[in-house]
């Protein structure tokens, strides 16, 4: 049986845990999520599902969030339905990251919705501050293994991102793109 069958299958036990959860105070919700982050198997991503829901984050159905994923700001998170994200991947969702539909995340990918202020020569870089950009990845989109999107960055409808390159500039929808930073190689339609 598919993950999508077995999600369907259970789905009112899984929305029923998530309402419980939802009882919990809000900082032991987030530690929660922190503590199953290594769980393995269909316990772990269930549990990652149901606290997510817990804590407000837009969740469609048939979500699989693996082991060891880092999520950053998950109030910023909007996630679509059948959405898939491997295991060593880091989101930062503080400025906002919102999936599409139908989208798969590789192994050791990183989206960043933030990045640092730098501009100022008499001052620390890291005393600068940071700027929240909303970083989003449309429908039907595959992220290769270790690529990074960074801050404010829209991967379009039907796109693919080759493995570890580094998206600087929206890609438009149908694209491939590659390299560092990333460049369309090839259309797919």
């Amino acid at each position: 049986m598919r993950g999508r069958e077995l999600f369907q299958r259970f789905s009112g036990p899984i929305v029923l845990v998530a309402a419980v959860l939802r009882a919990l105070p809000l900082g032991v919700r987030h530690a929660l999520l922190r503590s199953v982050r290594g769980w393995r198997g269909l316990t772990g991503i269930t549990l990652r599902y149901c606290l997510l829901r817990a804590l407000g984050v837009t969740t469609a159905p048939n979500v699989s969030i693996r082991e060891d994923v880092y999520l950053l700001g998950v109030q910023g998170l909007a996630i679509g339905r059948n959405v898939s994200i491997h295991p060593m991947s880091y989101i930062d969702a503080s400025g906002g990251v919102s999936r599409g539909n139908d989208v798969s995340i590789a192994h050791a990918v990183t989206v960043m919705s933030t990045s640092h202020e730098h501009l100022a020569t008499d001052a620390a870089i890291k005393d600068q501050g940071t700027i929240s950009r909303h970083t989003t990845v449309e429908d039907n989109c595959w992220i290769g293994a270790q690529a990074v999107i960074l801050a404010g960055v829209r991967i379009g409808s039907g796109s693919v991102v080759a493995a570890d390159s580094v998206v600087t500039r929206d890609v438009p929808d149908n694209a491939i793109v590659a390299g560092s930073p990333a460049k369309v190689v090839r259309d797919r339609g």
